[in-house]
C-alpha cells in the first residue's frame, strides 16, 4: 500500500463528495485527510477530519501538514454569499489559492484544483475572472504538478437546488451537439474520476482538462 496522504477541501459539495467516496475505496493514499468548516460525520479507518477555519491562515498550513496531494473542489454561489462579491471571492479565491501556496510551503508535490470551462482572468464575467485569476496564481507557485479541471455544467444529485441547474440541465443536454465538447455537461463522478486518475500520474507541470481530457483520463 502506498504511504501517501491526500487532503480534500470541500467534501460536502457535489464533487468532492463523489472525489471523497471514490478515495475512500482505492487504497492508493494510505491516508485521507478532509478539511471541513464544521463536524462531518463520516467514520472511515483511513479518513482524518481537520477542523478548519479557513480565515486563519496557520489553521489551514497546520492542516495541510504531511500532504503528499492537494485536491481542492471548494465553491460557493451568488445566492449562499447574497450577491457580496467580496464574500464569494474569500471562497473560491482565497482558499484555492493559500491551500496551494500552503502546499507548497509543506512539500505537497501535486495539487488538483476544480475551476470552470472558459476561465480566464481577463474576462469581463466576474465569476470567470475569479476562476482565471486562480488559475494565474496557482500556476505562479510552480508546484511539481497541478491539475486544472474545468468541467461546464455538472450533472449529478446536489444536497441543495439550484434553479439555473434544474433548468439549463435539461437545455444543456439537448443543446450539446451545437456546442464545441468543452461545453458539454458532465457528471459530477467523472470529474472526480478525473481528479484521481490525474492526482496518480507522474505528470509534471500545468496541466489543463477540459470535457474531453476528463472524460479520457477518467477511463
Amino acid at each position: 500500500m502506498s504511504a501517501k496522504t491526500a487532503a480534500v477541501i470541500g467534501a460536502s459539495g457535489l464533487i468532492g463528495g463523489e472525489l471523497l467516496n471514490l478515495l475512500l475505496k482505492d487504497d492508493y493514499f494510505q491516508t485521507l485527510k478532509i478539511l471541513v468548516r464544521s463536524p462531518f460525520n463520516l467514520v472511515h479507518p483511513r479518513l482524518e477530519k481537520k477542523l478548519v477555519d479557513f480565515n486563519d491562515n496557520d489553521s489551514l498550513l497546520v492542516a495541510l501538514e504531511n500532504s503528499d496531494v492537494i485536491f481542492c473542489t471548494v465553491g460557493t454561489t451568488q445566492k449562499k454569499v447574497k450577491g457580496d462579491q467580496q464574500a464569494y471571492r474569500k471562497v473560491d479565491y482565497d482558499i484555492p489559492v493559500h491551500a496551494a501556496r500552503f502546499g507548497k510551503m509543506v512539500g505537497c508535490s501535486v495539487f488538483v484544483l476544480v475551476s470552470a470551462v472558459g476561465a480566464n482572468s481577463k474576462s469581463n464575467n466576474f465569476y470567470l475572472k475569479l476562476k482565471g485569476e486562480v488559475e494565474d496564481e496557482v500556476k505562479k507557485l510552480q508546484i511539481d504538478s497541478v491539475h486544472i479541471m474545468r468541467p461546464s455544467m455538472l450533472l449529478g444529485a446536489r444536497k441543495e437546488f439550484r434553479i439555473g441547474e434544474k433548468i439549463g440541465t435539461p437545455l444543456m443536454k439537448a443543446l450539446s451537439f451545437l456546442l464545441p465538447s468543452k461545453y458539454e455537461p458532465i457528471r459530477a463522478r467523472d470529474v472526480a474520476k478525473a481528479m484521481v486518475a490525474a492526482a496518480k500520474k507522474n505528470g509534471k507541470g500545468f496541466l489543463v482538462y477540459e470535457y474531453e481530457d476528463m472524460i479520457s483520463v477518467a477511463k
